[in-house]
């Protein structure tokens, strides 16, 4: 067990950083060409940014349009099973 915890805490945790030099002229030409790196920057997340606004704006308005169809019998029943599953969560096992 001491051995777990020796090698646990003799770990080193390493940078994903980029090393930087310890040269100043190189140093300042890396920092130069960090800075003008002119890679147009690409959304790889594969979603139409304007599609997902709009699906946005929707969900905004959705909840408060629900409510209003809701009954009050039907909003007490909603409740009620949330409380019910919060209730659950809560109690000690």
């Amino acid at each position: 067990m001491l051995d777990r915890l020796c090698y646990f805490f003799d770990m080193v945790k390493k940078s994903k950083k980029k090393k930087r030099s310890a040269d100043l002229n190189l140093l300042a030409a890396s920092i130069v060409e960090e800075a003008t790196n002119d890679q147009p920057i690409v959304d790889t997340s594969g979603k139409n940014p304007n599609a997902v606004a709009l699906g946005r704006l929707g969900g905004l308005k959705g909840g408060k349009a629900r409510a209003k169809k809701l009954t009050k019998e039907q909003r007490s029943g909603i409740a009620r099973k949330a409380a019910i599953v919060r209730w659950a969560k809560q109690q000690p096992k």
